[in-house]
Protein backbone atom coordinates (compact mmCIF):
# COMPACT_ATOMS: atom_id res chain seq x y z
CA UNK A 1 0.00 0.00 0.00
CA UNK A 2 1.49 3.69 -1.12
CA UNK A 3 2.00 6.08 1.90
CA UNK A 4 0.88 9.67 1.69
CA UNK A 5 2.27 12.24 3.54
CA UNK A 6 0.44 14.96 5.74
CA UNK A 7 0.78 17.08 7.48
CA UNK A 8 -1.56 17.87 11.07
CA UNK A 9 -1.89 21.76 11.92
CA UNK A 10 -3.70 22.71 15.02
CA UNK A 11 -3.50 18.64 15.42
CA UNK A 12 -5.10 18.17 19.48
CA UNK A 13 -5.03 14.76 20.01
CA UNK A 14 -4.67 13.47 16.85
CA UNK A 15 -8.28 12.39 15.83
CA UNK A 16 -7.71 13.42 12.25
CA UNK A 17 -3.99 12.12 12.52
CA UNK A 18 -5.33 8.52 13.70
CA UNK A 19 -7.96 8.08 10.75
CA UNK A 20 -6.05 9.36 8.47
CA UNK A 21 -3.29 7.07 9.46
CA UNK A 22 -5.74 4.48 9.05
CA UNK A 23 -6.57 5.78 5.58
CA UNK A 24 -2.84 4.61 4.35
CA UNK A 25 -1.40 8.23 5.28
CA UNK A 26 2.17 8.95 6.90
CA UNK A 27 2.09 12.05 9.18
CA UNK A 28 5.31 13.57 8.81
CA UNK A 29 4.96 16.94 10.84
CA UNK A 30 2.33 17.59 13.35
CA UNK A 31 2.11 21.25 15.53
CA UNK A 32 -0.03 22.73 18.06
CA UNK A 33 0.13 25.55 21.20
CA UNK A 34 -1.10 22.85 23.28
CA UNK A 35 1.44 21.40 25.41
CA UNK A 36 -1.01 18.51 26.50
CA UNK A 37 -1.78 17.71 23.01
CA UNK A 38 1.95 17.86 21.65
CA UNK A 39 2.66 14.98 24.32
CA UNK A 40 -0.44 13.14 23.39
CA UNK A 41 1.04 13.16 20.11
CA UNK A 42 4.70 12.17 20.25
CA UNK A 43 2.80 9.12 22.78
CA UNK A 44 0.86 7.60 19.88
CA UNK A 45 3.02 9.05 17.07
CA UNK A 46 6.62 8.29 17.72
CA UNK A 47 7.80 8.96 14.06
CA UNK A 48 5.93 11.98 13.85
CA UNK A 49 7.94 15.32 14.37
CA UNK A 50 5.78 17.27 16.76
CA UNK A 51 6.12 20.57 18.19
CA UNK A 52 4.62 23.20 20.20
CA UNK A 53 4.60 26.43 19.22
CA UNK A 54 1.51 28.92 17.95
CA UNK A 55 1.04 28.27 13.91
CA UNK A 56 2.27 32.47 13.64
CA UNK A 57 5.92 30.95 14.25
CA UNK A 58 6.11 28.34 11.51
CA UNK A 59 7.91 30.43 9.41
CA UNK A 60 8.58 29.22 6.03
CA UNK A 61 12.25 28.88 7.09
CA UNK A 62 10.88 26.78 10.36
CA UNK A 63 8.53 24.56 8.04
CA UNK A 64 11.63 23.70 5.54
CA UNK A 65 13.49 22.89 8.22
CA UNK A 66 10.84 20.60 9.60
CA UNK A 67 9.80 19.26 6.66
CA UNK A 68 13.12 19.23 4.50
CA UNK A 69 12.34 17.85 0.95
CA UNK A 70 10.05 15.24 1.98
CA UNK A 71 6.82 15.54 -0.40
CA UNK A 72 3.35 16.83 1.23
CA UNK A 73 0.17 15.31 -0.20
CA UNK A 74 -1.97 16.55 2.24
CA UNK A 75 -2.36 19.68 4.66
CA UNK A 76 -5.24 18.72 7.29
CA UNK A 77 -6.51 20.79 10.61
CA UNK A 78 -9.17 22.18 12.78
CA UNK A 79 -8.30 26.08 13.89
CA UNK A 80 -10.19 26.52 16.85
CA UNK A 81 -13.84 27.26 16.23
CA UNK A 82 -14.85 29.33 19.25
CA UNK A 83 -16.06 31.98 16.79
CA UNK A 84 -18.45 30.07 14.41
CA UNK A 85 -19.63 28.08 17.39
CA UNK A 86 -23.78 27.32 17.39
CA UNK A 87 -23.03 26.41 21.57
CA UNK A 88 -23.12 29.55 22.79
CA UNK A 89 -22.69 33.06 21.88
CA UNK A 90 -20.61 31.91 18.47
CA UNK A 91 -18.90 35.67 17.74
CA UNK A 92 -17.43 35.52 13.91
CA UNK A 93 -15.15 38.94 15.27
CA UNK A 94 -13.33 36.56 17.60
CA UNK A 95 -9.38 36.81 17.12
CA UNK A 96 -8.84 33.25 17.15
CA UNK A 97 -10.42 33.32 13.44
CA UNK A 98 -7.78 34.96 11.87
CA UNK A 99 -5.80 31.69 12.72
CA UNK A 100 -7.79 30.45 9.15
CA UNK A 101 -5.68 32.99 7.56
CA UNK A 102 -1.89 31.71 8.69
CA UNK A 103 -3.60 28.13 7.98
CA UNK A 104 -3.99 29.33 4.34
CA UNK A 105 -0.03 31.01 4.86
CA UNK A 106 1.07 27.35 5.87
CA UNK A 107 -0.32 25.67 3.08
CA UNK A 108 0.94 28.09 0.37
CA UNK A 109 4.01 26.96 1.60
CA UNK A 110 3.71 23.50 1.18
CA UNK A 111 1.72 23.05 -1.97
CA UNK A 112 0.21 20.08 -1.27
CA UNK A 113 -2.19 18.32 -3.22
CA UNK A 114 -5.12 18.31 -1.14
CA UNK A 115 -6.03 20.62 1.93
CA UNK A 116 -8.37 19.21 4.33
CA UNK A 117 -10.28 21.61 7.20
CA UNK A 118 -12.66 20.48 9.35
CA UNK A 119 -14.69 23.29 12.00
CA UNK A 120 -18.01 22.89 13.63
CA UNK A 121 -21.71 23.49 11.51
CA UNK A 122 -22.15 27.20 13.11
CA UNK A 123 -18.86 27.78 10.25
CA UNK A 124 -21.67 27.67 7.40
CA UNK A 125 -24.55 29.84 9.61
CA UNK A 126 -25.47 32.98 6.83
CA UNK A 127 -23.90 35.23 10.08
CA UNK A 128 -20.61 34.21 9.02
CA UNK A 129 -21.15 33.45 5.28
CA UNK A 130 -18.58 36.54 4.76
CA UNK A 131 -16.00 34.92 6.78
CA UNK A 132 -16.83 31.91 4.97
CA UNK A 133 -16.91 33.36 1.74
CA UNK A 134 -13.26 34.79 2.45
CA UNK A 135 -11.79 31.58 3.34
CA UNK A 136 -13.37 29.99 0.00
CA UNK A 137 -11.52 33.10 -2.35
CA UNK A 138 -8.45 32.43 -0.19
CA UNK A 139 -7.90 29.01 -1.05
CA UNK A 140 -9.01 29.47 -4.57
CA UNK A 141 -6.35 32.59 -4.68
CA UNK A 142 -3.71 29.84 -3.79
CA UNK A 143 -4.85 27.34 -6.47
CA UNK A 144 -7.78 25.40 -4.74
CA UNK A 145 -11.43 24.30 -5.75
CA UNK A 146 -13.03 23.81 -2.17
CA UNK A 147 -15.96 20.99 -1.35
CA UNK A 148 -18.02 22.12 1.31
CA UNK A 149 -20.18 19.28 3.51
CA UNK A 150 -21.67 18.77 6.76
CA UNK A 151 -20.57 15.24 7.52
CA UNK A 152 -22.37 12.68 10.36
CA UNK A 153 -19.89 10.65 12.45
CA UNK A 154 -22.68 7.96 13.43
CA UNK A 155 -22.58 7.40 9.24
CA UNK A 156 -19.04 6.28 9.67
CA UNK A 157 -18.97 3.81 12.34
CA UNK A 158 -18.87 6.27 15.32
CA UNK A 159 -20.96 5.84 18.00
CA UNK A 160 -21.68 8.96 18.46
CA UNK A 161 -24.06 11.78 16.20
CA UNK A 162 -21.83 14.47 15.56
CA UNK A 163 -21.88 17.04 12.81
CA UNK A 164 -19.01 18.82 11.17
CA UNK A 165 -18.45 21.09 8.18
CA UNK A 166 -15.86 19.32 6.45
CA UNK A 167 -13.85 21.32 3.49
CA UNK A 168 -11.78 19.36 1.28
CA UNK A 169 -9.90 21.64 -0.89
CA UNK A 170 -8.26 20.26 -4.06
CA UNK A 171 -5.76 21.26 -6.65
CA UNK A 172 -6.58 22.24 -10.22
CA UNK A 173 -7.36 18.55 -12.31
CA UNK A 174 -7.64 16.83 -9.10
CA UNK A 175 -10.93 14.95 -8.10
CA UNK A 176 -12.64 14.47 -4.92
CA UNK A 177 -15.82 12.76 -3.76
CA UNK A 178 -17.37 12.85 -0.33
CA UNK A 179 -17.69 9.55 1.36
CA UNK A 180 -21.01 8.29 1.45
CA UNK A 181 -22.72 6.92 4.38
CA UNK A 182 -21.65 3.62 5.65
CA UNK A 183 -24.08 3.09 8.34
CA UNK A 184 -27.49 4.03 9.38
CA UNK A 185 -28.70 3.54 6.08
CA UNK A 186 -29.46 0.67 3.32
CA UNK A 187 -27.11 -0.86 0.58
CA UNK A 188 -28.76 -3.79 -1.57
CA UNK A 189 -32.01 -3.62 0.77
CA UNK A 190 -29.61 -4.48 3.92
CA UNK A 191 -29.70 -1.91 6.18
CA UNK A 192 -26.50 -1.62 8.11
CA UNK A 193 -27.41 0.13 11.76
CA UNK A 194 -25.34 2.70 13.54
CA UNK A 195 -23.22 1.83 16.19
CA UNK A 196 -24.19 1.85 19.61
CA UNK A 197 -23.34 3.05 23.12
CA UNK A 198 -24.10 0.05 24.35
CA UNK A 199 -21.93 -2.05 21.61
CA UNK A 200 -19.24 0.48 22.18
CA UNK A 201 -19.31 0.23 26.24
CA UNK A 202 -19.36 -3.09 25.87
CA UNK A 203 -16.47 -3.67 23.92
CA UNK A 204 -14.73 -1.57 26.05
CA UNK A 205 -15.23 -3.52 29.16
CA UNK A 206 -14.69 -7.17 26.72
CA UNK A 207 -11.14 -5.20 25.98
CA UNK A 208 -10.09 -3.77 29.63
CA UNK A 209 -11.21 -7.66 30.96
CA UNK A 210 -8.44 -8.53 28.69
CA UNK A 211 -5.82 -6.59 30.06
CA UNK A 212 -3.46 -7.31 32.92
CA UNK A 213 -3.02 -3.55 34.03
CA UNK A 214 -5.46 -1.16 35.19
CA UNK A 215 -6.20 1.95 32.51
CA UNK A 216 -5.74 4.70 34.91
CA UNK A 217 -8.27 6.94 32.63
CA UNK A 218 -11.40 4.37 32.77
CA UNK A 219 -11.61 5.21 36.60
CA UNK A 220 -14.84 4.86 37.99
CA UNK A 221 -14.50 6.25 41.16
CA UNK A 222 -13.85 9.47 39.95
CA UNK A 223 -17.01 9.30 37.58
CA UNK A 224 -19.03 8.89 40.68
CA UNK A 225 -21.57 11.89 41.08
CA UNK A 226 -20.28 14.38 44.45
CA UNK A 227 -23.29 15.59 45.35
CA UNK A 228 -25.86 13.77 47.19
CA UNK A 229 -28.50 15.31 46.07
CA UNK A 230 -27.43 15.28 42.25
CA UNK A 231 -26.85 11.10 43.22
CA UNK A 232 -30.82 10.86 44.24
CA UNK A 233 -32.11 12.94 41.01
CA UNK A 234 -30.53 10.35 38.85
CA UNK A 235 -31.19 7.01 40.48
CA UNK A 236 -34.89 8.46 39.70
CA UNK A 237 -34.12 8.50 35.83
CA UNK A 238 -34.60 6.06 33.49
CA UNK A 239 -32.34 5.04 30.80
CA UNK A 240 -32.59 6.61 27.80
CA UNK A 241 -34.78 9.56 29.87
CA UNK A 242 -33.60 13.35 30.84
CA UNK A 243 -35.33 16.59 32.24
CA UNK A 244 -35.74 19.28 30.23
CA UNK A 245 -39.48 20.31 30.65
CA UNK A 246 -42.12 20.68 33.20
CA UNK A 247 -43.47 17.40 33.18
CA UNK A 248 -40.21 15.87 32.70
CA UNK A 249 -39.40 17.21 35.90
CA UNK A 250 -42.73 16.04 37.51
CA UNK A 251 -42.94 12.34 36.14
CA UNK A 252 -39.23 11.66 37.50
CA UNK A 253 -38.66 13.39 40.08
CA UNK A 254 -40.95 13.60 43.84
CA UNK A 255 -41.17 16.75 45.75
CA UNK A 256 -38.07 16.88 47.51
CA UNK A 257 -36.23 16.55 44.45
CA UNK A 258 -37.57 18.70 41.75
CA UNK A 259 -35.60 21.75 40.39
CA UNK A 260 -36.17 25.17 41.97
CA UNK A 261 -37.35 26.44 38.77
CA UNK A 262 -40.19 28.56 37.47
CA UNK A 263 -40.92 26.46 34.14
CA UNK A 264 -43.70 29.54 32.67
CA UNK A 265 -40.88 32.40 32.75
CA UNK A 266 -38.33 29.96 30.98
CA UNK A 267 -37.93 30.61 27.12
CA UNK A 268 -39.84 28.47 25.20
CA UNK A 269 -41.20 26.71 28.92
CA UNK A 270 -38.24 24.47 28.49
CA UNK A 271 -34.24 24.04 29.51
CA UNK A 272 -31.61 25.40 26.73
CA UNK A 273 -30.08 21.55 27.44
CA UNK A 274 -31.15 18.39 28.69
CA UNK A 275 -30.33 17.73 32.47
CA UNK A 276 -29.79 14.40 34.60
CA UNK A 277 -29.33 12.98 30.70
CA UNK A 278 -29.22 9.00 31.03
CA UNK A 279 -28.15 8.03 27.83
CA UNK A 280 -29.27 4.77 25.91
CA UNK A 281 -27.24 1.79 25.23
CA UNK A 282 -29.35 1.48 22.19
CA UNK A 283 -28.61 4.66 20.17
CA UNK A 284 -24.93 6.64 19.31
CA UNK A 285 -24.35 8.71 21.85
CA UNK A 286 -24.78 12.26 22.08
CA UNK A 287 -21.95 14.52 20.70
CA UNK A 288 -19.01 14.71 22.64
CA UNK A 289 -17.74 17.81 23.53
CA UNK A 290 -15.46 19.60 25.97
CA UNK A 291 -18.46 19.24 29.29
CA UNK A 292 -20.51 16.80 29.25
CA UNK A 293 -21.70 17.71 32.34
CA UNK A 294 -25.35 16.75 31.46
CA UNK A 295 -24.46 12.85 30.68
CA UNK A 296 -24.51 10.19 32.69
CA UNK A 297 -23.94 6.29 32.53
CA UNK A 298 -27.27 3.78 31.22
CA UNK A 299 -27.08 1.86 33.97
CA UNK A 300 -24.71 2.66 36.90
CA UNK A 301 -25.29 6.19 38.63
CA UNK A 302 -22.16 7.78 37.63
CA UNK A 303 -20.70 10.17 34.73
CA UNK A 304 -19.03 8.35 32.09
CA UNK A 305 -14.72 8.06 32.29
CA UNK A 306 -12.55 9.62 30.06
CA UNK A 307 -11.51 6.41 28.64
CA UNK A 308 -15.57 5.76 27.45
CA UNK A 309 -15.51 9.15 26.51
CA UNK A 310 -12.37 8.78 23.88
CA UNK A 311 -14.39 4.84 23.05
CA UNK A 312 -17.35 6.96 21.87
CA UNK A 313 -15.06 9.47 19.99
CA UNK A 314 -14.21 6.07 18.28
CA UNK A 315 -10.74 6.19 19.19
CA UNK A 316 -8.30 3.35 19.90
CA UNK A 317 -9.30 1.43 22.99
CA UNK A 318 -5.60 1.44 23.64
CA UNK A 319 -4.65 5.49 22.63
CA UNK A 320 -2.72 7.69 25.44
CA UNK A 321 -3.88 10.92 26.60
CA UNK A 322 -1.32 13.11 28.00
CA UNK A 323 -2.37 15.67 31.10
CA UNK A 324 -5.03 15.62 33.62
CA UNK A 325 -8.24 15.42 33.34
CA UNK A 326 -9.97 18.25 32.40
CA UNK A 327 -7.07 18.86 29.63
CA UNK A 328 -7.70 15.25 28.93
CA UNK A 329 -11.23 16.12 28.37
CA UNK A 330 -10.65 18.85 26.23
CA UNK A 331 -8.15 16.99 24.11
CA UNK A 332 -11.12 14.06 23.46
CA UNK A 333 -14.48 16.26 23.12
CA UNK A 334 -12.32 19.10 20.57
CA UNK A 335 -11.30 16.05 18.32
CA UNK A 336 -12.39 14.94 14.94
CA UNK A 337 -13.64 11.49 15.46
CA UNK A 338 -11.29 9.38 13.96
CA UNK A 339 -13.34 6.68 11.86
CA UNK A 340 -14.83 10.11 10.21
CA UNK A 341 -11.40 11.27 9.59
CA UNK A 342 -10.54 7.47 8.17
CA UNK A 343 -13.70 7.62 5.73
CA UNK A 344 -12.26 11.31 4.45
CA UNK A 345 -9.00 10.20 4.39
CA UNK A 346 -9.99 7.28 2.24
CA UNK A 347 -11.12 9.40 -0.63
CA UNK A 348 -8.25 11.44 -1.31
CA UNK A 349 -5.99 8.77 -0.90
CA UNK A 350 -7.69 7.12 -3.74
CA UNK A 351 -7.83 10.08 -5.37
CA UNK A 352 -4.23 10.44 -4.87
CA UNK A 353 -3.28 6.71 -6.23
CA UNK A 354 -5.45 6.73 -9.31
CA UNK A 355 -4.72 10.50 -10.15
CA UNK A 356 -8.30 10.89 -11.08
CA UNK A 357 -8.79 14.22 -12.43
CA UNK A 358 -11.91 16.13 -11.88
CA UNK A 359 -14.02 19.32 -13.82
CA UNK A 360 -13.39 21.00 -11.04
CA UNK A 361 -17.37 21.19 -10.43
CA UNK A 362 -17.06 22.12 -6.49
CA UNK A 363 -19.93 21.64 -4.16
CA UNK A 364 -19.62 24.89 -2.66
CA UNK A 365 -23.47 25.35 -2.40
CA UNK A 366 -23.85 26.70 0.54
CA UNK A 367 -27.95 26.97 1.32
CA UNK A 368 -27.99 22.91 0.35
CA UNK A 369 -24.81 22.45 3.01
CA UNK A 370 -26.94 24.49 5.69
CA UNK A 371 -29.89 22.36 5.03
CA UNK A 372 -28.19 19.24 6.18
CA UNK A 373 -26.27 21.11 9.16
CA UNK A 374 -28.92 22.90 11.08
CA UNK A 375 -32.37 20.74 10.06
CA UNK A 376 -32.04 16.99 11.77
CA UNK A 377 -35.23 15.88 9.54
CA UNK A 378 -33.39 15.70 6.24
CA UNK A 379 -36.32 15.25 4.56
CA UNK A 380 -38.12 18.62 5.28
CA UNK A 381 -34.77 20.25 5.08
CA UNK A 382 -34.29 19.38 1.88
CA UNK A 383 -37.71 19.81 0.73
CA UNK A 384 -36.96 23.40 1.91
CA UNK A 385 -33.99 23.41 0.28
CA UNK A 386 -35.59 22.91 -3.28
CA UNK A 387 -38.03 25.32 -2.85
CA UNK A 388 -35.76 27.93 -1.61
CA UNK A 389 -33.91 27.18 -4.92
CA UNK A 390 -37.11 27.05 -7.44
CA UNK A 391 -38.10 30.14 -6.09
CA UNK A 392 -34.59 31.95 -7.31
CA UNK A 393 -34.64 30.00 -10.52
CA UNK A 394 -38.05 31.70 -11.21
CA UNK A 395 -37.19 35.00 -10.29
CA UNK A 396 -34.02 34.82 -12.15
CA UNK A 397 -36.38 34.01 -15.04
CA UNK A 398 -38.65 36.86 -14.68
CA UNK A 399 -35.98 39.37 -14.53
CA UNK A 400 -34.60 37.64 -17.69
CA UNK A 401 -38.01 38.43 -19.33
Amino acid sequence: MERYNFVDLFCGAGGLAVGLEMAGFNCVFANDADPNSINTIRANHPGTLATCEPIQFLTESKIKEYIKDTKIHLVAGGPPCQGFSTIGKGNPDDPKNELFEHFVRVVSILRPNFVLFENVTGLIATKNESVLKAIIKAFQDIGYILNIKVLESQQYGVPQRRKRTIIVGAEQGRAFTFPQAEFGTSFGGLHIPAKTLGGALLELENYLDAQEAKDELHDVDSAMIKKEIDFKRIKCIPEGSCVRYQQDEEKYFPENLRLDLDWKTMKEGRLRENQYHRLSRKKPSPTINTENHHYYHPLENRRFTLREYATLQSFPLNYIFKGRGRAIKRQIGNAVPPLMARAIGREIYSSLRHNIESSNNASTDLMYARSKAFIYDGGKALTEYHRKRRKAAAEKVACAE
